[in-house]
């Protein structure tokens, strides 16, 4: 998806995927491997500040990721489908003691982020990470 050049192109790939996901078996793991793909930018998107992050359709337009945009786009793409309707999104900004920020995505009991391959049970988390700031995602649907 990311390397095609025309929006239009990244568009109709997106939705393709995001109806993939409804009859995954493994959806929030295909959303992680995807989103492993894109070449990736130092700073994006200004995780502090809500009002300007971009929409999804905005994202995809912009083909521009940062660690922060990258959780939002697996956000988006799993908040997009009636598999994850009534599911509850979280974006976590968590340090765990170091100078380092992590990006997690909640998604009910499961998070993306911790380890770059694959997700884990919230209750996995080692105990020194910290959420800093808690941003609850609205439905898209």
């Amino acid at each position: 998806m990311f390397e095609k050049q025309q929006y239009e192109h990244r568009l109709a790939f997106w939705a393709e995927f995001r109806n993939s996901l409804e009859t995954a078996t493994d959806p929030i793991q295909d959303v992680i491997d995807l989103y492993r793909q894109p070449p990736m930018v130092s700073i994006h998107v200004d995780a502090y500040n809500r009002e300007l992050w971009p929409d999804p359709w905005e994202l995809v337009h912009n083909n521009q990721y940062c660690d922060f945009s990258r959780v939002l786009g697996m956000c988006y793409s799993l908040q997009l489908t009636d598999r994850f309707n009534k599911a509850v999104f979280e974006i976590h900004i968590c340090t765990d003691g170091s100078l380092s920020t992590l990006y997690l995505l909640k998604i009910d009991d499961n998070v993306i982020g911790w380890d770059e391959k694959t997700y884990v049970k919230d209750a996995e988390l080692p105990s020194n990470y910290a959420s800093q700031t808690v941003y609850s995602m609205p439905p898209l649907l």
